[in-house]
């Protein structure tokens, strides 16, 4: 793959990651305009290797935001510690479930099916679109109807422990339905979640990237697997090809990822989280248009 295919894609990838607008149906979108499969275990890994290197700009960003989180003179750390373990474990069980239905029975269980089969599918990403959307613009008329409430930072806006597990389980199950639809924004469906549950907006955006980083790891461990399996030729090692494209989208992808969390910060800050939810219904629709045009397929 060229350089410059790898670089636009971790552009794309990075700043899409980052804002809640589906970095994969970006992504995707911008494969199959420039002829490239997305299915195929190379470009599944890539676009995890692009992943990783967004993850690396979440730790940075977020890295001294959590430790004030976590140090001792917050009475709330715990809470953001069982939150982060209920989600997790909410996450798990809702992907894993999801994943052996559709491998059993939407793809009918076929040696080699899996549910990266379906990730490029523009019938279901188009629509996951528009969903996620509209959940976003919910939250966010939510969060200007709210604007001037009190709360503390760091803590849900005093919720009970009761609550807080609640909470927590719902943007769990919430992620773990993103999993496997491309299109239905990670973090625009948790932090909108989130905000819908009465977190404080700093809280919902920290909580969200702190599963994102959680959920990588385990991401990344089974794409590289995926990706050994299927290039038998490769040997004991991966082809070199997949990890040297990996390695520099990467640092494209890391770049582009710094620069979106600034925006996304400042406009959770400022009210206008709901923006985002338009442009994720005008792209399901331009999504449409394409297709029908046959611009894409």
């Amino acid at each position: 793959m060229r350089l410059l295919l790898v670089a636009i894609l971790a552009v794309v990838q990075g700043a899409a990651e980052m804002l809640p607008v589906s970095s994969s149906a970006h992504v995707i979108i911008v494969e199959k305009l420039l002829g490239l499969d997305p299915t195929t275990p190379e470009m599944t890994f890539l676009l995890v290797m692009l992943h990783t290197g967004t993850m690396v700009a979440v730790l940075v960003y977020y890295w001294a935001r959590w430790g004030r989180l976590l140090s001792r003179s917050n009475a709330h750390r715990w809470d953001f510690v069982k939150m982060l373990v209920i989600a997790t474990v909410a996450t798990g069980i809702v992907g894993l479930a999801l994943q052996y239905l559709i491998e059993t029975i939407v793809l009918g269980g076929k040696r080699g099916a899996a549910v990266e089969n379906v990730f490029g599918n523009l019938w279901i990403i188009a629509p996951a679109l528009a969903l996620v959307g509209a959940l976003i613009m919910i939250a966010g008329f939510w969060q200007r109807s709210h604007a001037n409430s009190p709360s503390e930072e760091g803590s849900p806006a005093g919720a009970p422990p009761g609550r807080l597990a609640w909470t927590s389980l719902l943007i769990g199950i919430v992620q773990g339905l993103a999993l496997p639809f491309r299109g239905f924004s990670r973090s625009g469906s948790t932090i909108s979640t989130g905000l819908l549950a009465g977190l404080d907006r700093r809280l919902a955006e920290e909580l969200s990237f702190a599963l994102a980083v959680i959920l990588t790891i385990p991401v990344v461990g089974r794409e590289a697997l995926r990706l050994r399996h299927a290039i038998p030729a490769a040997g004991h090692v991966f082809s070199s090809l997949p990890v040297l494209t990996g390695i520099i989208g990467m640092a494209f992808s890391f770049a582009a990822g710094l620069a979106a969390l600034r925006w996304l910060s400042a406009w959770l800050e400022k009210s206008r989280w709901g923006f985002f939810g338009v442009y994720c219904v005008v792209f399901s629709v331009l999504i449409l248009v394409l297709m029908g045009t046959g611009a894409i397929t």
